[in-house]
């Protein structure tokens, strides 16, 4: 199953992702364990991951919607 962080702070994108099958984390220590990591974008580069080079994908998911963030998402982590 393709496991995906999530910030905190957004719920909206978690729910939508747990809908549509992923396995959702909040981000943190599972950060090295995950197939792609959402943040929101309100703190710049948090903790060092928008510049991470794990080449884990990063999606940025400030200004977008839950369903945008979905789409970026799946593209990036299919197989």
């Amino acid at each position: 199953m393709i496991r995906i962080a999530v910030e905190d702070t957004l719920t909206n994108v978690e729910d939508m992702l747990k809908n549509n099958g992923y396995d959702v984390v909040r981000l943190g220590s599972y950060a090295q364990n995950v197939d792609c990591i959402v943040i929101s974008g309100q703190d710049k580069d948090m903790m060092g991951i928008e510049n991470s080079t794990t080449g884990i994908p990063v999606v940025n998911a400030q200004g977008l919607t839950a369903e945008e963030v979905y789409s970026i998402v799946h593209e990036r982590v299919k197989q």
